[in-house]
């Protein structure tokens, strides 16, 4: 598992690709249009950021909830009459061994449960507050139709930057690539 998969901890894929980012954030936009797209950015971190946080809470909710209901259900059946023999149609009778102790909640196993269940509270938060931000970021955006367009045609231009680079990295046949 690497740290890109939490939405909250994902960088730029390159130093090179940062680059020709910025290039273009710079020469094909206009202040106002760079100002709502950092906006924009800082609203889709904010809301993974709160969704992470608020998965990790979630998650360490679950566990409290699940580690009481182990600990109630080991008691009731530490409390519960239990057989200690069985009794064989030949007479024969032979002891039931106790396995309540085995039952028992033990540390490591709530160690295990706040960890799993944080980190899983951790992606699903982080992922759902990543798509309500970009969502909200969107709607930011397409607000304007005149700016959106400006910024779809910069895009557009950056992603076809980046498709010539890797054409010519492929061609070349060079090994290191703008994604590493």
């Amino acid at each position: 598992m690497s740290i890109d998969s939490f939405a909250a901890l994902r960088r730029t894929q390159g130093e090179e690709l940062g680059r020709l980012a910025e290039e273009h954030f710079n020469n094909d936009l206009r202040e106002d249009d760079r100002d709502l797209l950092r906006s924009a950015a800082s609203q889709a971190s904010r809301h993974a950021l709160i969704g992470s946080l608020a998965g990790i809470a979630l998650g360490g909710y679950l566990a409290f909830r699940l580690r009481a209901n182990r600990n109630a259900m080991y008691q009731a059946f530490r409390a519960a009459e239990k057989p200690t023999h069985v009794r064989f149609a030949s007479g024969r009778e032979e002891a039931i061994p106790d396995i309540t102790p085995l039952f028992q909640p033990t540390p490591l196993g709530d160690v295990m449960a706040y960890t799993f269940f944080g980190i899983g509270g951790l992606f699903l938060g982080g992922e759902t507050g990543l798509l309500t931000g970009t969502w909200s970021a969107r709607r930011t955006i397409a607000q304007d139709p005149e700016r959106r367009e400006r910024i779809e045609k910069a895009f557009r231009s950056f992603r076809a930057d980046v498709l010539r680079k890797q054409l010519q990295e492929l061609e070349a046949g060079k090994e290191e690539s703008i994604w590493s």
